[in-house]
């Protein structure tokens, strides 16, 4: 240590004088920083050896310059990496109550807040007035072309009867059958009218698409309610069915190679304090979205009291399984310029020692960190205390 001393005096007393040549000074310096360097590792294994030489004849010394320390056992089992992923729970079963014609002024509301539904059933009934007007002339007339052709038909079937008996003339069968199929014709193009004013009141009845839950409703009698306002968020009647519910998240496009459809997933709902729902990825969306940079996986949930639509969940996407893996407690990982190590255990002449031991990391989750090469199952490693130790040290275990 003194030789090293006069060394750092030195170099520092060229750094002092300086000098005229720069780049000589630079190369001097680097020489002595060089030669230091050296004479350190030199040192350090000369120290090693005394250590050891020493811990071998002063047992009770050893004893007291042991550090304390915690060992585990490393043990080999499957490895699973999960992506996690904030995502929300939507219903499969969601439809927006919407009129199918162009509207009307609400006269009476069937439904409220919370109350079940069966497909088809009605939630509202709009104004009709004009409706059943237009229905009842279009019955009208269409009973007075029924009379008419009845007549008509009449007075064709008499005139073909004389003319068979050569009574009358043929002109008077060709007028009467023109009369029939002119009626006939109006009769028909009557009866649709008649149709179209039975639909058009049909449509002031609006019903429920699906089955399900009024989960929102915003529509009183006497507005006026349409498509459009129908489908103006907080301006229509909602209704939602949780016995089919999905987990929707966004991932990342930087994932784009390790999520792939059937993928098995975890989904957990931390508010409902279940266990985590076992699913599948069952739709990936085709694109990404430009402006996050994400597609869109869905997973089908199944049923469940405490699932809500807009509930917050976590999906977990499994991505990396190996089975028989090594893995440790990622803080037990340090490193240095030379990779990644830790220390584990191994008895000298009776005695336990720490070694260094470097490893080979793969893949970290929750807490543990995957290691490839280095480790074996029934290594002991240092689990604590292992901050300040060195290759060789002396240890004791808790």
């Amino acid at each position: 240590m003194k030789r090293i001393s006069v060394l750092i005096a030195t170099t520092l007393l060229l750094i002092a004088c300086g000098g005229s040549n720069p780049a000589g000074e630079l190369s001097k310096m680097q020489d002595q920083l060089a030669k230091l360097k050296k004479q350190k590792s030199e040192l350090d294994v000369e120290i090693r050896g005394l250590e050891g030489k020493i811990a071998k004849l002063d047992t009770a010394g050893a004893r007291q310059a042991s550090r304390l320390v915690t060992v585990d056992s490393v043990r080999s089992g499957e490895f699973l990496h999960y992506i996690d992923l904030q995502g929300k729970i939507e219903a499969e079963g969601m439809a927006y109550v919407a009129p199918a014609g162009m509207g009307g002024q609400v006269k009476a509301v069937f439904v409220k807040l919370g109350t079940p539904v069966q497909k088809g059933q009605m939630i509202l009934k709009l104004d009709d007035a004009i409706a059943l007007q237009q229905l009842s002339a279009a019955r009208q007339q269409s009973g007075q072309l029924k009379t008419r052709l009845a007549q008509a038909q009449t007075i064709y079937e008499r005139y073909q009867n004389l003319w068979k008996q050569n009574i009358g003339a043929e002109i008077q069968v060709i007028n009467a059958k023109a009369d029939v199929d002119a009626l006939a014709a109006q009769l028909r193009a009557v009866e649709a009218q008649v149709g179209m004013a039975d639909e058009q009141v049909n449509m002031t009845n609006v019903r429920a698409a699906i089955p399900g839950v009024i989960d929102e409703m915003n529509v009183r009698v006497g507005e006026f309610f349409s498509p459009q306002s129908a489908a103006s968020p907080g301006a229509g009647i909602r209704i939602v069915n949780n016995s089919q519910l999905k987990v929707v998240t966004y991932v990342p496009d930087n994932y784009v190679a390790r999520v792939h459809k059937g993928d098995p997933v975890k989904v957990v709902v931390s508010e409902i304090g279940k266990a985590p729902f076992d699913s599948r990825i069952d739709v990936i969306s085709a694109s990404i979205n430009a402006n996050t940079r994400s597609f869109t996986v869905e997973a089908k949930l199944p049923g469940d009291p405490l699932l809500r639509s807009n509930q917050s969940a976590v999906m977990k996407i499994l991505d990396y399984k190996a089975a028989q893996a090594i893995s440790v407690p990622v803080n037990v990982i340090q490193s240095d310029e030379k990779g990644k190590y830790l220390f584990v255990t191994e008895t000298v002449a009776g005695k336990v020692i720490a070694r260094r031991r470097t490893v080979e990391p793969g893949q970290v989750y929750e807490g543990w960190q995957e290691i490839k090469q280095g480790l074996k199952a029934g290594d002991q490693i240092v689990t604590d205390g292992y901050q300040s130790l060195y290759d060789g040290q002396a240890i004791r275990t808790r």
